[in-house]
């Protein structure tokens, strides 16, 4: 038995291309998403933040919960 009789019969047929073009996407759009997060809560000296989105991958989920809805607003001050 070679090694591509192997996998196929342990249930392994290869990625598909579209699993990893899509694998590929998520991944750019986590890219994304994190290191502006990461901007953000750096700005912010938010540590807890910073290492928080550091860790945990949520696709994007979690960076966009904080960009919009925990992170502090810059004012424009007209001097």
């Amino acid at each position: 038995m070679d090694y591509q009789q192997f996998l196929n019969t342990a249930g392994y047929s290869g990625m598909s291309g579209g699993f990893v073009v899509l694998f590929a996407i998520l991944a750019i759009w986590d890219l994304v998403w994190r290191g502006i997060a990461l901007w953000k809560a750096a700005e912010n000296k938010s540590k807890p933040w910073f290492v928080c989105l550091l860790i945990f991958n949520t696709f994007g989920i979690l960076p966009i919960i904080y960009i919009f809805y925990f992170a502090k607003k810059k004012v424009n001050k007209i001097a």
